[in-house]
């Protein structure tokens, strides 16, 4: 009996010191999540709305912790991908840092923190699109982003300027497309707008919204990864014939002639140059404020039958740098991003959050929602974000001349079939799950 009461003594003994040592570690851990901490954000958004969301969610969460401070920093759009990829190789760069996702994300996951053991998965559960934020586009691998939002490729246009050409409704086909452009023409007004303008893309005419609209009109969802493996070659016949109907916009007079060296085409639209426009939501609360209710929002009509798919994608969001040194702090953050307060705050800075569940006030934006949600239209990632990087860096420069006339729809198809040839082993797979660049 007295063994037995040893070993029980021992036992409690044994129970003591682990309480004890439980609650210095207990102490310990408030006094690390008490520290002052200050961590480091990186985004290239300009003054876009992107811009006005994040400094709202700084404030927010510094507001829950008041022991964690957020300097964010505002880097220039034309290099920020080779800013941020040269300051991780001497890990003097950011704690957090914006990045799109897709494959967009995958090249430069080498210095990205793969989330799963920071934040939990009833979390992660709150937002839409994780597969596209995942290792192998698989929620289940964890994620390198938490996005800021539900995005859209999305065409805008002039009320007014519609009544005065006599135009009744948005067009939905190629031929609906050109006879309305013949009578915007007719009355002296720009059928459609291009050039800059964009500030998280840089200063240049950005041509995948145009080129993923395209792709729909011509590809299910379902075929879309044959982009992506080589089995639909770009230079095939019915890509030639997208862009050979694209190029008609400018070659019959329907564009503003400088579409490769406008600059701001964001005013230009909102001042009234033009009857359309394809940009992004996160554009819409600056048009907003210069057009009012002659603002409209539809799906840009690529298409030789009636369109029926639009892009609505979580195409960016913040990433963890895998060699913060305050990457508990930094998980504070992007967990707070799946709150329904930080989705409220998102939408309030006029976009459309990503949180489920969230409701969105602006009716232009619910518009946009409800293309897939009540018109039964199919939700397409971003072209440039599931296509390769080299494709999408050659397509940058080649699509734009290809528009204005300057190389044959057949020759800016070949420079794509090219960079895709080019590309490595690792990168041309057989699904999107197998790219596996390191950037």
């Amino acid at each position: 009996m007295r063994m037995i009461a040893r070993r029980s003594s021992l036992g409690a003994g044994v129970l003591t010191l682990a309480a004890g040592l439980a609650a210095c570690g207990s102490t310990a851990s408030a006094s690390a999540q008490n520290a002052k901490v200050t961590l480091t954000l990186w985004q290239n958004y300009g003054t876009e709305a992107n811009a006005v969301a994040t400094t709202n969610l700084i404030k927010a969460f510094e507001k829950l912790h008041p022991n964690i401070t957020i300097k964010d920093v505002a880097q220039p759009a034309s290099n920020y991908f080779s800013l941020l990829q040269a300051a991780a190789i001497s890990h003097t760069g950011p704690d957090l840092a914006v990045m799109w996702t897709g494959l967009f994300t995958l090249q430069y996951r080498s210095y990205l923190q793969n989330l799963k053991q920071y934040v939990p998965a009833s979390d992660l559960a709150r937002m839409r699109g994780m597969q596209w934020t995942a290792p192998g586009f698989n929620p289940a691998n964890g994620t390198y982003v938490i996005p800021l939002e539900d995005q859209f490729y999305i065409g805008f246009y002039n009320k007014a300027l519609f009544r005065k050409a006599g135009v009744a409704s948005v067009p939905q086909t190629w031929s609906q497309l050109f006879n309305d452009c013949q009578k915007f023409k007719s009355a002296g007004i720009t059928c459609m707008y291009y050039g800059s303008g964009s500030q998280s893309l840089g200063s240049e005419f950005y041509p995948w919204y145009d080129m993923s609209y395209m792709m729909i009109g011509e590809y299910p969802v379902s075929k879309w990864q044959g982009l992506f493996n080589g089995t639909i070659p770009w230079t095939s016949p019915a890509i030639v014939g997208q862009l050979t109907n694209w190029q008609k916009l400018y070659t019959s007079g329907y564009t503003n002639r400088n579409v490769v060296t406008a600059t701001n085409s964001l005013a230009a639209f909102g001042a009234g140059n033009a009857a359309m426009m394809i940009k992004g939501n996160w554009d819409l609360a600056t048009l907003q404020k210069e057009m009012g209710s002659n603002l409209g929002t539809f799906v840009p009509p690529f298409s030789n039958s009636p369109q029926r798919g639009v892009v609505q994608f979580p195409g960016d969001g913040y990433a963890m740098t895998s060699y913060s040194t305050h990457k508990a702090a930094a998980a504070e953050f992007l967990q707070f991003l799946t709150t329904p307060q930080a989705g409220k705050i998102v939408t309030q800075s006029g976009l459309i959050s990503d949180v489920k569940g969230v409701a969105n006030n602006d009716p232009l934006s619910q518009q946009m929602l409800d293309f897939s949600a009540k018109q039964g239209m199919t939700q397409y990632p971003m072209l440039d974000n599931i296509a390769q990087p080299g494709v999408v860096s050659a397509g940058s420069s080649v699509l734009p001349a290809l528009l204005a006339g300057q190389m044959t729809p057949a020759q800016g198809a070949q420079k794509l079939e090219q960079a895709w040839q080019a590309l490595p082993a690792s990168e041309r797979g057989s699904t999107f799950a197998s790219y596996t660049s390191q950037g």
